[in-house]
C-alpha cells in the first residue's frame, strides 16, 4: 500500500485539531506506561501498523521490556501486568471494540482501581489514538524500514 494523502499538509487544521487532543495526553498525569500500552493494544486492534511500530519504538525508550510488549496481545494470560494495567488493557480493548460496548463490568472495575479524574483520562487517550489509528489506516501510512 502507498501512502495517500498527508492531512497535515492537505488541510492543516483538521490535522492541529486532533493533535490538541494529543497534546493533552501527553501532558495529563497518565503514566507514560500507561500511555504507550493504551497506544500500542488499541493500534493492535484497529490494525494500524504504522502506530504499532511508532509506539512500541516508544515504548522501548520509555524503558518497556520486550517480553511485555510481544505478550501485550495476551495480556490477560500472562503475569506481566498490574491491576491497574489489567484495567486499562481492559478498557482499552472495550472502547476500542466500541460495537460490543462497556461493560459495566469493565467500566465499575477501571473506575474503582483508577479513580474518576484518571479513568476520563484514560477514556480520551484510548479515544486519541483510536482517532489516530484510523487517520493512519485511511490514508495508508506506513512504517519506515
Amino acid at each position: 500500500m502507498k501512502t495517500r494523502i498527508l492531512i497535515g499538509k492537505v488541510d492543516p487544521e483538521a490535522y492541529k485539531a486532533l493533535a490538541v487532543l494529543s497534546n493533552y495526553i501527553e501532558h495529563s498525569s497518565l503514566t507514560k506506561t500507561h500511555k504507550e500500552l493504551i497506544k500500542i493494544r488499541a493500534s493492535q486492534i484497529n490494525g494500524c501498523a504504522y502506530c504499532i511500530d511508532m509506539h512500541t519504538k516508544d515504548a522501548r525508550k520509555a524503558g518497556e521490556t520486550e517480553q511485555r510488549i510481544y505478550a501485550l496481545n495476551a495480556w490477560r494470560e500472562t503475569p506481566f501486568f498490574t491491576e491497574e494495567e489489567r484495567a486499562i488493557l481492559a478498557l482499552t480493548e472495550e472502547v476500542t471494540l466500541i460495537q460490543n460496548h462497556v461493560s459495566d463490568k469493565t467500566y465499575e472495575e477501571a473506575e474503582r482501581i483508577l479513580g474518576e479524574k484518571y479513568l476520563a483520562q484514560v477514556i480520551m487517550a484510548i479515544i486519541n489514538i483510536s482517532a489516530w489509528n484510523r487517520v493512519g489506516i485511511a490514508t495508508g501510512m506506513q512504517p519506515a524500514l
